[in-house]
C-alpha cells in the first residue's frame, strides 16, 4: 500500500497526476460531440496535424503552445472549409492535410533536430515532461471549453443531432462547427505532453463510447464520459509510474480496459437508442440564434 503512495512525495508526479486527470476529463467531455457527430477520424487527424506546428516551434525555438495552436487551428479550419466546399469528402481532406502536416513535422525534426520539448514526449506523452505551465494551460483550456459548451449548448446540441434542420431554424451551423473545431484543437494541444500525438484520439473517443454504452441520455453521456476520462487519466498516470511505461500509453490502455468491461457487461442487452434531448425537440419548432 505504501509503495503505491511513495511517488506522491515527488512534485513532478503530483503535477503529472493532476494533469492526467484534467486531460482525461477534458478529452472525455469534448469526445462526446466528436463521437455523436461521427468525427472520430478528425480527432486522430488533428492530433497529427498539430505535430507539424510542434515541430516548427521546436526548430525555430518558439513557444510550442503558440506555434502548434495556430497551426492546429488553421488545419482544422482548412479541413472544415474544404469539406464544406463539396469538392472532396471530409475524410479525404483530413487525410491529405493532417498526414502531410505530420510528415512535414517529422522531416523538420529529422533535418534540424529538436530544440524544445522531447520528440518522444510529444508522440507518446511523458510523466517527466509536465511543467507547472502545462498545468495552468490545461486548467485554462478546460475552463474555456466548458464555457464554450455551456454558452453554446443548444447550438452544439442541435447541430450534433440534426445539422440540416438546425440550419433551417436559424442556427449558424458553419460558425458552430468552427467553434467546435477550436475547442477540439486547443484540447488536443493542451493534452499533448500528457497523452501524446499518437494516442490522444483514443482518449477522445473511448470514454465517450463507453458512456454511450451505459446511457441513452445525452446529458448523462456528457457527465459519464467526463468522469470515465478523468478516472482513466488518474489510474493510467499511476500505472505509468509503477510500470515505467509512457503516460499516454497507460491512460489509453486504462480507458480500453473500461471499454472491455462495459462491453462484456452490456453484451447481453441491445444498445439503447440515444434519445433526442428535449431542447432539440423544442428547437425543431422554435428558431434559435
Amino acid at each position: 500500500m505504501w509503495d503505491l503512495l511513495d511517488p506522491y512525495h515527488y512534485e513532478f508526479f503530483v503535477r503529472g497526476v493532476l494533469a492526467a486527470t484534467l486531460a482525461g476529463a477534458l478529452c472525455g467531455l469534448v469526445g462526446v460531440f466528436i463521437v455523436l457527430r461521427g468525427m472520430s477520424y478528425i480527432g486522430h487527424g488533428l492530433s497529427h496535424s498539430i505535430f507539424g506546428g510542434f515541430a516548427v516551434s521546436s526548430v525555430v525555438g518558439a513557444n510550442y503552445y503558440l506555434g502548434a495552436g495556430v497551426w492546429g487551428l488553421a488545419s482544422a479550419l482548412a479541413v472544415n472549409a474544404i469539406a464544406r466546399s463539396k469538392k472532396i469528402g471530409a475524410d479525404a481532406a483530413i487525410g491529405v492535410i493532417t498526414t502531410a502536416s505530420f510528415a512535414f513535422g517529422i522531416a523538420l525534426i529529422s533535418i534540424f533536430g529538436s530544440r524544445g520539448a522531447s520528440f518522444d514526449a510529444a508522440l507518446f506523452g511523458s510523466i517527466l515532461g509536465i511543467r507547472p505551465l502545462d498545468l495552468w494551460v490545461l486548467a485554462g483550456v478546460s475552463a474555456g471549453v466548458v464555457a464554450i459548451i455551456v454558452t453554446r449548448y443548444r447550438a452544439l446540441l442541435f447541430t450534433s443531432f440534426d445539422p440540416d434542420v438546425a440550419g433551417a431554424h436559424g442556427v449558424r451551423v458553419a460558425a458552430t462547427d468552427a467553434l467546435l473545431m477550436l475547442a477540439l484543437s486547443i484540447s488536443i494541444l493542451a493534452t499533448l505532453n500528457v497523452i501524446g500525438v499518437t494516442l490522444v484520439a483514443a482518449a477522445l473517443v473511448i470514454p465517450a463510447v463507453v458512456a454511450r454504452m451505459l446511457t441513452h441520455s445525452f446529458a448523462h453521456m456528457l457527465v459519464l464520459s467526463t468522469a470515465i476520462g478523468s478516472v482513466g487519466g488518474f489510474v493510467g498516470m499511476n500505472l505509468s509510474y509503477h510500470l515505467d511505461v509512457p503516460s499516454g500509453t497507460m491512460i489509453v490502455l486504462t480507458d480500453a480496459a473500461f471499454f472491455v468491461v462495459v462491453l462484456a457487461a452490456t453484451s447481453v442487452r441491445r444498445l439503447p437508442d440515444l434519445a433526442v434531448p428535449a431542447p432539440v425537440r423544442a428547437e425543431r419548432r422554435i428558431p434559435i440564434s
